[in-house]
């Protein structure tokens, strides 16, 4: 019922209804069987052995259009009642925001639904970007790429970098808004993130676009390519 619930809280939790153990016991049998509370470590990105590892496909590569490039990333997000998992992919042309969602667990399938669902509402990248965690090359997630015959790029280890785009959307998100709001609960949260990220698309100016918009670079180019296709 709250798998963030470390020993220590299952603990007051079951003598509260009625039961007689100690926290010994609850941390005993939760080691036993390896039970352990749902939360984020200091690196969400942790790779699985057992999954095949991507090559990354950016390097020197130069960017000219929308939908030539997408990638994705997970952040964490601290509330009073635990934490929670944001999920979003965005468009490395335009910057723009192209879907997110938060979650409360890191289950494979939750983020390749996502993806999916954004595939079908914006079209196939050329290439999609994820960092080497285990959510990103697990059979579930690749298979949604493959499905697409979508190129699968991959930052290399320990190379926070190589994924720039979204590391630096995080860092705007957090201390232009997450920071400053500091959301109670869940509903808060979305509705807060939502708001961010209306304005992120089609309000916020960026430096790196000439001080245009993620919006009007993703329609402009899209209207364009439509116009020159029509005409020919």
């Amino acid at each position: 019922m709250h798998p963030y619930y470390g020993y220590r809280k299952i603990w007051r939790e079951i003598n509260k209804n009625g039961g007689d153990t100690t926290e010994t016991t609850v941390r005993r049998v939760m080691k036993r069987f390896g039970i352990t509370a749902i939360f984020p470590g200091r690196n969400l990105s942790k790779a699985c052995k057992y999954h095949k590892k991507y090559p990354y496909l950016l390097k020197n590569k130069v960017i000219r259009y929308p939908n030539q490039v997408w990638s994705t990333d997970i952040t964490y997000i601290k509330l009073p009642t635990g934490n929670v998992y944001l999920m979003a992919i965005i468009d490395w042309f335009s910057r723009k925001v192209l879907s997110w969602r938060v979650f409360n667990t890191m289950d494979a399938l939750q983020y390749a639904n996502l993806l999916r669902e954004t595939i079908e509402e914006y079209g196939c990248p050329a290439i999609f970007n994820t960092d080497q965690g285990s959510t990103f090359t697990s059979d579930v997630f690749i298979k949604v790429l493959e499905d697409y015959d979508i190129q699968i790029s991959m930052d290399g280890k320990d190379r926070a970098l190589d994924n720039i785009r979204i590391e630096r959307l995080w860092r705007s998100l957090k201390y232009e808004d997450i920071y400053l709001k500091r959301y109670e609960t869940m509903k808060e949260l979305k509705a807060g993130v939502d708001a961010y990220f209306n304005f992120y698309n089609t309000a916020r100016f960026h430096q790196s676009l000439a001080y245009n918009v993620p919006d009007d670079m993703y329609k402009c180019f899209q209207y364009n390519k439509l116009e020159r296709k029509t005409a020919a």
